[in-house]
């Protein structure tokens, strides 16, 4: 939706649910959400107030990632607990505001937590750090302890088979296969190997540092965000990823040698300090993660080089493919 259109409907939106003279500024796209997030400050009665509005992408069906309302229904869930996450305050399926369905939600001041080079968490401490990762491995085990039962929209739990399965057709469409010579091994062993007894529930589905958003100074997690992959399965899922992300042996090129995080064994420690409970197939699940990204790495390229969505930055990522496919055969034995 471009800015302009955007702000109009965002006028009489406003009006009925701040009252009549409600004026609206500094309507904004807002970084990191394909743009269709964007930002928006509301005057009323003398006080101002920020928001933050997501919108499913244009001309696609809202089911799954582009359905919003999968977003709000585990937002909601988690109002009442411990989780740092933006409650909604207004959503709907109601397409006279702005012609699709929506959610509104606190537009907080901070920053994802960034590790990179320059970035400003590189300048933090060990201590720093490892105390951010503490929040964010309790905030992932609240996460996991909410009753599937309080977001009953999500569905079904994904069955284990299907969540290996479903990356089959993306395999086929992946740019530079040669990265994935080995993916096929990988796919039976995480077939062969299923978990027979692990945790179930809600799921993030993106767990990694670019969805935990900070304060800077002093540093703080603020909030879990960009819940587009939420779902009810596996819980280790989430793990896995956040391990992979932090894994270097996982990693070549560039992004093999960038700073990480924390090191899986102390993110591993922390998570299970909070959740309380010793972990069963840790490592068929950071398998599955690096599995999964590899092959989200080889579509995603391809969908760059074909021009449906440009982003350079999948051309560092893919780099390693390889690595990822030799760390999740490692992983398995």
């Amino acid at each position: 939706m471009q800015l302009d259109e955007l702000e109009k409907r965002l006028k009489p939106f406003c009006e009925a649910k701040y009252g009549a003279g409600a004026q609206v500024s500094d309507v904004g796209q807002m970084p990191g959400h394909a743009g269709f997030a964007y930002g928006f400050r509301v005057r009323h009665g003398g006080e101002v107030q920020s928001w933050f509005i997501r919108l499913p992408p244009p001309n696609v069906n809202w089911r799954g990632t582009a359905d919003v309302l999968r977003q709000v229904a585990v937002l909601n869930a988690l109002d009442g607990t411990e989780v740092p996450h933006c409650s909604v305050q207004w959503s709907g399926d109601d397409l006279q505001w702005f012609g699709c369905p929506y959610f509104v939600v606190p537009w907080l001041q901070g920053d994802v937590l960034r590790i990179g080079p320059e970035e400003w968490g590189a300048e933090l401490s060990e201590s720093q750090l490892v105390d951010l990762g503490q929040e964010a491995m309790q905030a992932l085990a609240g996460i996991h302890r909410v009753d599937p039962a309080k977001a009953p929209y999500l569905g079904k739990p994904v069955p284990f088979t299907d969540d290996v399965l479903h990356w089959d057709r993306f395999y086929q469409r992946a740019a530079d296969p040669h990265r994935l010579e080995d993916a096929p091994i990988v796919r039976q062993k995480l077939l062969d190997n299923i978990p027979a007894d692990t945790p179930v529930g809600i799921f993030h589905g993106d767990f990694q540092t670019a969805n935990l958003f900070c304060r800077q100074d002093p540093p703080a997690l603020l909030a879990v965000i960009d819940w587009e992959l939420t779902g009810i399965g596996a819980t280790l899922n989430d793990l896995g990823w956040i391990l992979t992300f932090s894994d270097p042996a996982a990693w070549s090129g560039t992004r093999g040698a960038s700073p990480k995080f924390l090191d899986p064994a102390t993110l591993l420690k922390l998570y299970e300090d909070s959740y309380g409970a010793a972990l069963p197939d840790m490592n068929w699940f950071r398998a599955l993660a690096a599995y999964k990204f590899a092959i989200i790495s080889g579509f995603n390229l391809s969908l760059h080089r074909r021009g449906k969505r440009v982003d350079d930055t999948w051309e560092e990522t893919a780099l390693s493919m390889g690595s990822l496919i030799d760390r999740a055969n490692e992983l398995l034995g």
